[in-house]
């Protein structure tokens, strides 16, 4: 779907970058105004600098911070070989999104999440925008979380790729998340 004619279009002027120490404001102003509440933000800044490796990235459009990712390790009880990442959250300025801006944040932080050494990601995610990443039903790999468990998301909202050919062979249990995930 093309952007409408208030929405920026994606262009070469969009930088996405690591995040640093000076957009950590408007990365939180950012995750508020997305998710039109601070839950995301304050985990954002909670796990900011408390997790490794750790993986930020923003979409800088002339100074203006229009998108941040994260992602974070998470825990796979009884597989310490397990190299998992989840990404969480993914957000996008109202005015920017359906531009391009969110793709372009999920793609380049695939890529250093690899480069970071992650054998495999998980998010907890909207079905219809994530599997054209490649993500698939993390149950379909004997992985899930609490939150599938517990039957308050869907089974499908729950996905994993692959990011290492065969890293998840004989991998299956309950993903732990940072208890930054629980306190916000």
């Amino acid at each position: 779907m093309l952007p409408g004619p208030d929405v920026p279009r994606l262009s070469a002027v969009v930088l996405i970058r690591n995040e640093t120490l000076a957009d950590a404001t408007a990365v939180h102003e950012l995750n508020v105004a997305a998710f039109e509440g601070s839950t995301e933000a304050d985990l954002v800044d909670a796990l900011r600098g408390h997790t490794f490796p750790y993986v930020s990235l923003v979409a800088d459009d002339k100074g203006v911070i229009a998108g941040h990712i994260l992602f974070t390790p998470v825990h796979l009880p009884g597989h310490p070989r397990a190299r998992l990442m989840a990404l969480a959250p993914l957000a996008v300025l109202p005015g920017y999104q359906r531009s391009g801006v969110g793709s372009a944040l999920v793609e380049a932080g695939l890529a250093r999440a690899r480069e970071a050494g992650a054998g495999a990601v998980v998010v907890l995610g909207h079905p219809g925008y994530y599997p054209r990443f490649g993500f698939v039903p993390a149950s379909r790999h004997g992985i899930h979380c609490t939150y599938t468990n517990s039957g308050e998301v869907p089974d499908e909202a729950y996905m994993i790729l692959e990011l290492q050919p065969g890293h998840l062979e004989g991998l299956a249990g309950c993903v732990e998340y940072h208890a930054a995930f629980s306190a916000v």
